[in-house]
């Protein structure tokens, strides 16, 4: 649990390097330190058997060779020395601070030093622990010849035993140092990295979250205060920010929340009284197209009359389409979909379309751009009829001096999805912007005799299929409506 936290985490990474790094510096200082230990024991060795090899020097060139073995055993009074001799090349001991020795073999390991020709080595002895193991040889020069004669070169070997025991307390004393003052050292730098830590980052790193938590909720209004001028500082600034947007958002969001379900609600009551004036008015309106037609029927067609009483009738069918859409879009009928080739809908529809009484003269002209293999798409066929009709005769009556009506079908695929696009584009006068926006909002209309249903039916329709329509346009250049619906597999529905 505790290396799911960041600081924890920091917090453990930085005191396992720290304490890393000083440990490595430790240990090679203490390395140092025990070298430096044992140099200024071998230094003193050294110096010591100088001293030595120098009074002896003395004492046997007046001949006084007792005093040599004094001065052996006067030096060897010093605790740390355990042995000083001079022993033969041959092994055998001549003069020692330990006179048992005299005329026994020397210590192998010393022996072994002068035949290796070194002249120093450190070894371990049962009861003292290690020695530091030196000897000088004692070259027979001419004031030696008296005594000693010319045919030896080495007339003897100068050896000191030097006990290391003070020294490896020392070193052990040093090494207890460095680790009490290494632990000592990583145990504050740690207490002082989690201090900070917890304090500068941790701690404002909880507030935020908190914050974070009534946000969540819902509270919006929450805001944090007394922010450092560091990192932390700059993230809380961009949190209250973030948190006054978002506000800010919100009560944007539910005015237009409420705008739009006031305007739901009005179009719901608009809807429900459309739709009881229509059923009041469409029987009524059957029964005088009947009648109507029946007195039309009565008059010659060269008579005045009967192009009034056609007229009349014309208007009582304008009027019936209105009701119908009244009733459609106050109810609409739920769709039938079945697999529907949408290239032969749009060559009907076309057809249909062309028998309008705009589309004739020839003004117009009408071009298919259909493609091939195109598959089929699940939707209520009439519905879209419904849909490329609409579009159609308005495209048609956007250009009564005369244009091209262009009907394309494509196939696109998007984020592996399939889509079966149709786009009716006309060349027209176009749609200001300040209206674009508006076309497909109910009751609606920039016509003298529009209901403003026409379009709103059309967006309903395809949104009901699963689709969606969209209109692009330029003002003077025309209008393009592009309907977009899922192809369909013949695994799917087909």
């Amino acid at each position: 649990m505790i290396f799911k936290s960041l600081t924890s985490k920091v917090i453990v990474i930085s005191v396992a390097l720290l304490a890393f790094g000083i440990s490595v510096f430790a240990l090679l200082n203490l390395k140092r330190e025990r070298a430096q230990l044992v140099t200024s024991a071998r230094e003193g060795s050294d110096l010591l058997l100088q001293t030595i090899e120098r009074s002896i020097y003395n004492s046997m060139r007046v001949g006084n060779t007792e005093e040599t073995q004094s001065i052996l055993e006067m030096v060897a009074q010093n605790q740390k020395l355990l042995a000083v001799r001079i022993f033969h090349p041959h092994g055998v001991v001549l003069k020692s601070s330990i006179p048992a020795e005299i005329g026994k073999p020397v210590d192998l390991d010393d022996y072994q030093l002068y035949l290796n020709n070194r002249y120093e080595g450190i070894t371990y002895a049962d009861q003292h622990g290690e020695v530091l193991r030196m000897i000088k040889p004692i070259y027979n020069t001419p004031q030696c010849h008296t005594c000693h004669g010319n045919k030896t070169k080495v007339i003897g070997v100068l050896d000191v035993n030097y006990s290391l025991a003070a020294t490896k307390r020392r070193m052990f004393e040093v090494t207890k140092l460095f680790v009490f003052s290494t632990i000592a050292t990583i145990a504050f730098l740690s207490f002082s990295i989690a201090f900070v830590m917890f304090r500068l980052v941790r701690s404002p790193l909880n507030g935020i979250v908190e914050k974070m938590a009534k946000v969540e909720a819902g509270d919006l209004s929450v805001r944090i205060t007394h922010a450092p001028k560091d990192e932390i500082g700059r993230l809380t600034k961009s949190f209250n920010s973030m948190i006054e947007r978002l506000e800010n958002a919100k009560k944007e969001l539910d005015v237009y929340h409420f705008n739009q379900m006031e305007r739901a609600d009005r179009l719901a009551s608009i809807g429900e009284m459309a739709a009881g004036i229509a059923h009041e008015i469409k029987n009524p309106l059957t029964g005088i197209a009947s009648a109507i037609t029946i007195i039309s029927d009565d008059f010659f067609p060269s008579d005045p009359r009967k192009e009034i009483l056609v007229e009349v009738l014309e208007q009582v069918k304008r009027l019936d389409k209105t009701v119908n859409d009244l009733l459609f879009f106050g109810k609409p009928t739920e769709p039938e979909p079945v697999c529907t080739d949408l290239n032969s809908v749009l060559k009907k529809t076309l057809m249909f379309a062309s028998q309008h009484r705009g589309s004739k003269g020839g003004l117009i002209e009408k071009v298919l751009e259909l493609q091939d293999d195109l598959p089929p798409v699940y939707v209520d066929p009439k519905q879209i009829q419904q849909v490329l009709l609409n579009l159609i005769l308005n495209g048609i009556q956007a250009m009564q001096g005369g244009g091209v009506l262009t009907l394309k079908t494509a196939l696109v695929q998007d984020n592996g999805n399939k889509w079966v696009l149709v786009s009716i584009s006309d060349t027209g006068l176009g749609i200001p912007d300040q209206i674009l926006g508006k076309i497909f909002t109910p009751f609606f209309t920039t016509k003298a005799q529009g209901t403003g249903l026409g379009l709103a039916i059309c967006h309903k329709l395809v949104t009901q299929q699963g689709g969606s329509i969209r209109v692009e346009s330029e003002n003077g250049k025309g209008t393009v409506f592009t309907i977009e619906l899922p192809a369909t597999t013949t695994e799917d529905h087909c």
